[in-house]
């Protein structure tokens, strides 16, 4: 099976990380030893090719000293442009649906 390559998000993150990592002169290993991990892990994620979940993105923040919105900036765009959950419905269709939802349970 052919290996798949690491989302560019993912990879954006990882090389923000990496950036910021270096700007503090910390090592791989001083970051892993923080979030006790190895420096192998360290190197996936800085490569976008583990990512990283929720709380350890928190958690690397806070040892970086940056707000989370740093690693997403200069955040490539998605050619196609939103997509699930990312386009907000109109008002109406909310409106009208919250009103269908109400009607349902009064029954």
């Amino acid at each position: 099976m052919a290996k798949k390559a690491p989302n560019p998000i993912d990879k954006h993150v990882g090389s923000r990380v990496r950036m910021r990592r270096m700007m503090l002169a910390m090592s791989q290993e001083k970051l892993g030893d923080a979030l006790s991990l190895t420096f192998q892990q360290v190197q996936k994620y800085e490569k976008g090719s583990n990512r990283i979940g929720a709380s350890r993105l928190q958690h690397i923040c806070y040892i970086l000293q940056v707000p989370i919105q740093f690693l997403f900036e200069g955040l490539p765009t998605v050619a196609d442009g939103p997509t699930g959950m990312g386009a907000s419905p109109s008002p109406d269709y909310v409106t009208d649906y919250l009103a269908t939802l109400e009607k349902d349970q009064q029954r």
